[in-house]
């Protein structure tokens, strides 16, 4: 029953995790009776879901919890809750962020309900919640696991997120039955190292078994998993993936840095040779599958033979896609006690380098495309063109009168880019 009046507004940013918890939180607050409002002005209840993994995510929150601030200060009748990894230490942010109602570590729906009930009996007492009606998106996201037992040197993900907790698989196949009985045609398992799902129960289910169990859900037309650590990515994992028709060979694999000094001081637990060597199973395993990476640039100590060693792997490796960030210090993290001694000047240039070389790289590989039809799961409309993506994840636009909204399409491919294709609808896809 939603209760007249009472909205909410969420503000998103980060991971596909926090996309995920983010859909949650929605879903808790409608089942409340709450409204989605765009406009905080109109809200009963302001909520942030935080991103610090950068210093641009950071200043991004800050400023929007400052933007805040007046709408909160003097409206006692709204309340502003804060969640997300900026919640580190809770009791230094509630000293200099008094008008903020709650902190909330990532992830911890259990503690939002907690408040929830807490703030409704002064608020709204008397409110009874119904039926959860958001209606899910094409493609929907499923958390398998949250929290991480790697300590990479850069990363503040273990420390506000927490070690490795995996979710039961019933739990698992159970949420993504319900998506799929409500429209979602696509899932993604997530994790912060999705390929160690299992790990910290002491054996027993692997991610090769979840997705066995969720290939086996009716009507459920693709199965995408992320993110990746080459660590923890196993053969029977690769071979499970070639096996089921379902899953897409699209692989989100983060190499981080070209050089094994750059690594080991990273702490990411393998050698450049090593990672080659995964990549080149995999592609023997999925040859029509695509491999994308993420790289950092400008990590202390990274001198410029380094940096060309990374250049180097970009060029022989030649992946579908890779994400390039310029290395920022994260308080609380190894890394952060050490000097930043690459110029941001010079972290600008190695950055833009590589997106030069991947621009390049990513053309060359979708031009042999041209011409050709592929399969596309439509997912929304975009600047008035259909938008969806091929199983290998390619984004894909093209133009037609018809609703394609959540169907398959088989569409033939007129302009192929590096970020982007554009095509003409054949007809829809056989077998959906």
């Amino acid at each position: 029953m939603t209760v007249a009046g009472y909205r909410y507004y969420l503000w998103n940013i980060g991971c596909q995790m926090n996309q995920a918890d983010a859909r949650r939180v929605a879903e808790e607050l409608e089942a409340r009776g709450y409204a989605p409002t765009g406009e905080p002005q109109l809200a009963n209840l302001l909520i942030l879901n935080t991103c610090v993994v950068r210093q641009s995510a950071q200043d991004r929150v800050e400023g929007r919890l400052s933007s805040l601030r007046p709408l909160r200060e003097g409206h006692a009748d709204r309340g502003l809750l804060v969640m997300g990894c900026y919640v580190g230490d809770i009791d230094t942010l509630t000293q200099c962020y008094p008008y903020v109602d709650a902190f909330l570590r990532p992830s911890d729906l259990e503690g939002l309900a907690d408040w929830l009930d807490r703030w409704e009996v002064e608020h709204r007492w008397g409110l009874v919640g119904g039926e959860v009606n958001t209606a899910p998106a094409v493609a929907e996201m499923v958390p398998v696991s949250y929290g991480c037992d790697h300590a990479c040197t850069y990363c503040i993900v273990t420390l506000r997120r927490g070690a490795q907790r995996s979710r039961p698989m019933a739990e698992i196949v159970a949420d993504v039955r319900a998506l799929v009985a409500r429209g979602a045609r696509e899932v993604t398992l997530l994790g912060q190292n999705v390929d160690a799902y299992g790990l910290d129960k002491g054996g027993g289910a692997d991610l090769a078994d979840v997705l066995q169990a969720v290939h086996e859900i009716p009507d459920l037309w693709r199965i995408r998993f992320l993110t990746s650590h080459p660590r923890e990515m196993s053969q029977r994992i690769i071979d499970t993936v070639a096996a089921l028709p379902r899953v897409c060979p699209s692989w989100e694999l983060a190499v981080q840095s070209g050089d094994n000094e750059v690594l080991r001081r990273m702490a990411r637990g393998y050698t450049i040779e090593r990672f080659i060597d995964l990549v080149r199973r995999i592609r023997a395993a999925t040859p029509e599958g695509s491999v994308n990476t993420d790289i950092i640039v400008g990590f202390p100590g990274e001198t410029v033979e380094q940096f060309e060693r990374t250049y180097r792997l970009l060029e022989e490796t030649r992946f579908d896609l890779v994400h390039i960030a310029a290395y920022s210090p994260r308080p609380g993290t190894i890394s952060a006690e050490w000097a930043d001694d690459v110029p941001a000047e010079e972290k600008e240039r190695r950055r833009l380098a590589l997106e030069a070389l991947q621009e390049g790289i990513a053309a060359e590989l979708n031009a042999p495309l041209l011409g050709r039809e592929v399969e596309v799961l439509v997912d929304g409309q975009q600047r008035g063109r259909w938008r969806g993506r091929t199983r290998t994840n390619k984004l894909v636009f093209f133009q037609h009168d018809a609703d394609w909204l959540g169907r398959m399409a088989m569409v033939r491919l007129t302009w192929t880019g590096a970020w982007s294709m554009i095509g003409e609808v054949v007809g829809p896809a056989s077998g959906y």
